[in-house]
């Protein structure tokens, strides 16, 4: 073999040894889907997805200038999506979709594509959270101009439901009959399908338009709580940290990693939890509990949104989770 040859042979060798492995999401028994994967993993029985985990003006953000945004305009990331959940029942065929996003063209494709049936292009039912512009915005793509859906279920509480059919363009959704708005109520439990059941709750947030809810995702084995935005902790009613031990899973407001953050701005404006306030609420907690906790809803500047970051290693390191895209967790 010449030098040149055995030059060329060592290169293809390190070549091959530094190419990253994008391996796919893999099922255990009755646990998460622990990795998360660039595309959906199939689900076998009723299961929960992450479509999106950033807040409502996405990542990079319009008009940003900082670093966290400048190379996301050339070289965009396609696993940042505005925060989304989706839900699959395959014994029923039925799929469920947790947030209407500004993403919502690729979210509900990789939520049909993740069901181990032929499902509909359209979810069997859309609940809303707020009428924030990241968690509804996306319904105008069920109007005449895009998908022209018919009669799509959409779950609302009392004030979202008048504020869409009262003011334009969700008016039009609901007289050109493309979403049929379904009402529901605070702490009222709704039975979906004989695997499903979901109870919306109101939290304190910015309510200018509606009320802001969560939800309690309720399946055969396993249940989720989906809170993607709310005030400060001590400003809501129940206790969190008895909420998070009646649940197996908890998706749940990381807007800001902590104050230095939005240094710009007002704080009392975005009264969001920091996610080292919420680390040091959580902090005593046993590490069953700490591990049930997925942080979610990151601003494009919280550091943590990168999982590789410091700030992303400092929550793992304290028993925490960073939600990812496609990753799956049984119900």
């Amino acid at each position: 073999m010449t030098k040149n040859l055995l030059h060329i042979c060592v290169l293809l060798l390190l070549f091959s040894a530094c190419k990253p492995k994008n391996k796919p999401a893999t099922a255990t028994d009755n646990t998460d889907y622990n990795t998360a994967s660039s595309s959906p993993t199939k689900i076998n029985n009723t299961a929960l997805i992450i479509l999106g985990t950033v807040q409502d003006a996405g990542s990079p953000q319009i008009g940003c200038k900082k670093d966290c945004c400048k190379n996301l305009f050339t070289n965009p990331d396609p696993n940042r999506k505005v925060v989304s959940l989706g839900v699959v029942d395959n014994q029923n065929k039925a799929t469920f979709l947790f947030e209407a996003t500004p993403d919502i063209a690729t979210q509900v494709k990789a939520l049909k594509n993740s069901a181990n049936f032929n499902a509909q292009e359209i979810p069997t039912g859309i609940f809303l959270t707020h009428a924030h512009i990241g968690h509804y915005a996306g319904l105008m793509f069920l109007g005449k101009e895009a998908m022209n859906a018919s009669n799509t279920p959409v779950y609302t509480m009392p004030k979202m439901k008048t504020f869409l059919e009262e003011n334009g363009p969700w008016s039009q959704l609901v007289a050109n009959k493309n979403i049929a708005i379904k009402a529901t109520e605070n702490n009222q439990t709704l039975k979906l399908t004989s695997n499903l059941k979901v109870v919306p709750f109101t939290v304190p947030h910015r309510d200018e338009f509606s009320e802001t809810v969560g939800y309690t995702i309720i399946g055969p084995n396993k249940r989720a709580l989906f809170i993607p935005d709310i005030d400060k902790w001590n400003k809501w009613g129940q206790d969190i940290t008895t909420e998070i031990a009646k649940v197996d899973y908890a998706f749940i407001d990381a807007t800001f990693f902590d104050a230095e953050e939005i240094n710009n701005r007002d704080i009392s404006e975005i009264p969001h939890p920091f996610i080292i306030e919420s680390m040091e609420l959580f902090k005593e907690l046993p590490a069953t509990e700490k591990s049930k906790i997925n942080f979610i809803h990151f601003n494009h500047t919280n550091p943590a949104l990168n999982i590789k970051s410091t700030k992303a290693k400092q929550v793992i390191k304290n028993g925490f989770n960073i939600a990812q895209i496609n990753t799956v967790y049984n119900l």
